[in-house]
């Protein structure tokens, strides 16, 4: 039992630093892309079809191969999800577009608070006091390190809105699918990622348009742009299958908190590698952030621990009872061979 749970604390850990680096990875790749002083792709939606498209392959070549089965999952239950999944795509780049950064951030934070919300109305989950506190201290850290100017436009703060929204639905339906047809995350994710990379490689490039007045066809390839944009492609198939995994294993409140260490990660290696400014501020935010994700992992494990008290009570007191009843039975009532167990030689 005890070796059970230490290899299940391995896989929570390797799930999540799977995730991390995988993030980090491709937000690195992805800005000596599309950055002007890189290779300008300024494509985003386009680039997230080749993802999907390269994540649906290597789900295809899996199946084939027998390293994992597919289940049975409706298709209408996989093209709904595929709709939310790309309007969460498609909003936080209308929202980066028209949004000030620091309100693009606030949006991102306000996500944490709308997931709870969210699993409390669908599904009735609560949370404790300390669960809630070290949400707080994350949203507080995570907003005094990446917060700057904040500038609000009508269109802006509806395409946040819908971003948000979207997201948060997207990421709660990935643990409510995996439960619901007891389907594994890499198999989900091969089921999904086919219809998302169709859907977003037709209209990608049509809101890439929309978004920098340039066509993806126009666009001068170089050996450069071609091998980032295979790099970026192999850390999105990790990226993608791990947060299946993490929610899956976790929850999306969980993922979205412990998920802003890419934030303190992205900060400090932004200082590292591209000369970025670390001030102060971001020092002092990136500490709280981190003291939040440690106070709710602490909630979280401490909430684990009181529930299974209270499970192992209920099943310690049933079992009373049943002997009590037991014994009552074999007292009052006759004595057989079959209720004692025994047999006659």
């Amino acid at each position: 039992m005890e070796s059970e749970k230490k290899s299940s604390s391995v896989s929570d850990v390797g799930a999540w630093a799977m995730n991390v680096v995988s993030s980090v990875g491709i937000i690195m790749a992805n800005k000596q892309l599309m950055s002007s002083s890189g290779y300008a792709f300024s494509f985003a939606t386009t680039l997230t079809g080749f993802h999907f498209a390269v994540t649906a392959l290597v789900g295809l070549v899996s199946n084939a191969t027998g390293f994992s089965a597919s289940k049975h999952v409706p298709f209408w239950e996989l093209f709904w999800f595929s709709i939310v999944a790309n309007m969460s795509i498609t909003g936080m780049n209308f929202s980066l577009m028209l949004n000030s950064v620091g309100f693009y951030q606030i949006s991102k934070l306000s996500m944490i608070p709308v997931v709870c919300i969210m699993e409390w109305i669908l599904h009735s989950k609560q949370y404790s006091r300390e669960v809630k506190m070290a949400v707080v201290v994350v949203v507080l850290g995570v907003g005094v390190c990446t917060v700057t100017d904040v500038k609000v436009n009508v269109k802006g703060f509806v395409c946040a809105c819908v971003a948000v929204l979207s997201t948060s639905l997207q990421q709660i339906t990935i643990g409510s699918l995996q439960k619901k047809y007891s389907i594994g995350s890499f198999e989900l994710l091969s089921k999904t990622a086919p219809i998302q990379a169709v859907s977003l490689l037709i209209l990608g490039p049509f809101v890439d348009y929309f978004l920098s007045g340039k066509f993806v066809t126009n666009y001068k390839m170089s050996t450069g742009a071609i091998l980032f944009i295979l790099l970026s492609c192999s850390l999105a198939v990790f990226c993608n299958m791990s947060q299946y995994l993490c929610i899956g294993r976790f929850s999306a409140v969980s993922f979205q908190v412990l998920g802003h260490m890419k934030t303190v990660c992205v900060l400090t290696l932004g200082w590292l590698l591209f000369d970025s400014a670390l001030t102060f501020k971001n020092i002092m935010g990136m500490f709280l952030a981190v003291l939040g994700m440690v106070i709710y992992s602490w909630a979280v494990e401490s909430e684990k621990r009181s529930n299974n008290k209270t499970l192992s009570h209920t099943k310690n007191s049933l079992t009373e009872e049943e002997i009590r009843l037991l014994k009552e039975g074999v007292e009052t009532g006759p004595v057989k061979d079959v209720e004692l167990g025994e047999s006659k030689a």
